[in-house]
């Protein structure tokens, strides 16, 4: 049986499923100093992709950042969805986190080895240490909640023999690194499916969707941080404000705009995670999210050290650095939030028209400046829709409000699709 959370902190508690729709369910502050940790490694990853981006060496680049980023993102989001599901804030909840943490600084100190050398030792042992204090945690889980411990102990089995697999995969000679990378990471996303087939666990679609927005919040924060970096580097090396004004001024634009562009339909999307289909669908999605608002802001220091004569890209390299993330965020989040199953509405094609159009900017004289604008008119044009839409009386709209979404047809929250 599922109980709400006890208020103070106590030493012990029997790990018990919190309500899937417990009132009030928001991100504690240990939940918060864990994403605050882990952006850490997001930096990490994201300087070592902007070194290799602007050293010209692009394949080696994208490919090192998707193998370090996994890493990242899926610690913290099985963290996230377990915590939902599972937080007890007792002693051993905190300090077993506060070890995950550990493994998370261990793994940012490893992230700039890992994408440029190609030596995972140092990420590999973190990202074991963040898993295995994970398998503690179900085990707890396993102990205490009765009607789940099936799936609690698929959680903790699957996890460990994934992670026996990250320590041998060390051993095995460098040529098989990238062929085990991917049988390891298949392993990996396959567990949460093969453990929650017969009894799911009890997560809150609010507290999800809120812990998701939140980690998005910090990654663009990040982005900023690096474009800060990059133009106070360019004007300590004696750069023109001028030069570099067309960069800060549509590397803002764009970030503003990927903000209001994420959360503009996500405080309705926890009515759609009520199946283990769509809080897949859902989790795994924002992969791409979480690394393309880092990779913008990677982007834009390699655009920045590019007008200041520094790095090794051609011109429309060095522009499709930050076109190409943009444009796979802005896509995303548009198929996580819109679900574009069917184009009913003139604004249902608004971001793919917004997608072509920042890809195409790679060609244009000042890309940076024009992707800004181009996702500043998207949300210009969303809300001037939305507006019309909302009138009594205006043409297409038959004089009514534009209802939301939707929920997927499903049962109760914590039953997997049948």
């Amino acid at each position: 049986m599922s109980h709400p959370r006890p208020s103070p902190t106590a030493w012990h508690r029997p790990m018990v499923a919190r309500l899937s729709d417990e009132k009030h369910r928001t991100a504690t502050m240990l939940e918060l100093f864990f994403d605050l940790c882990f952006v850490t490694a997001v930096a990490q990853a994201a300087t070592a992709f902007e070194h290799e981006l602007a050293e010209g060496r692009i394949g080696h680049g994208v490919l090192g950042y998707a193998m370090v980023f996994f890493a990242i993102w899926w610690a913290w989001m099985n963290f996230t969805w377990f915590a939902s599901a599972y937080d007890t804030d007792d002693v051993p909840y905190r300090l077993l986190t506060l070890v995950q943490i550990t493994g998370a600084l261990v793994l940012a100190a490893g992230a700039s080895q890992a994408l440029q050398q190609e030596d995972f030792t140092v990420i590999t042992w973190g990202y074991v240490l963040m898993r295995l204090a994970m398998v503690t945690q179900w085990l707890r889980a396993a102990r205490s909640d009765p009607e789940r411990r099936s799936t609690c102990l698929r959680y903790a089995i699957g996890i460990f023999v994934v992670q026996v697999g990250w320590v041998v995969r060390l051993a095995l000679p460098e040529d098989t690194g990238l062929a085990t990378f991917a049988v390891l990471v298949l392993a990996e996303i396959a567990v949460p499916a093969w453990a929650e087939r017969k009894a799911t666990t009890t997560w809150h679609p609010h507290h999800i969707v809120e812990r998701y927005g939140l980690f998005t919040l910090i990654v663009l924060g990040e982005s900023i941080t690096a474009a800060t970096g990059a133009v106070r580097a360019a004007l300590d090396s004696h750069a023109a404000l001028g030069d570099l004004a067309a960069l800060v001024v549509g590397g803002i634009l764009t970030v503003f705009a990927l903000w209001w562009l994420y959360f503009a339909r996500s405080a309705s999307v926890h009515d759609r995670l009520t199946t283990l289909r769509m809080a897949l669908l859902w989790g795994y999605g924002h992969y791409l999210v979480f690394a393309s608002a880092a990779a913008v802001g990677a982007g834009l220091a390699v655009n920045v050290a590019h007008a200041t004569g520094h790095g090794h890209l051609s011109d429309r390299a060095s522009a499709a650095a930050y076109t190409v993330p943009v444009a796979v965020f802005v896509t995303v989040v548009w198929l996580l939030h819109h679900r574009a199953g069917g184009l009913r509405r003139a604004a249902d094609a608004l971001h793919p028209l917004a997608v072509a159009a920042v890809l195409a900017a790679t060609f244009a004289p000042s890309p940076v400046l024009v992707t800004g604008i181009i996702t500043a008119l998207l949300i210009a044009a969303t809300l001037i829709l939305a507006a019309r839409s909302e009138t009594p009386g205006t043409p297409g709209t038959s004089g009514t409000h534009e209802t939301p979404d939707a929920p997927e047809p499903s049962g109760t929250p914590g039953t997997p699709d049948s």
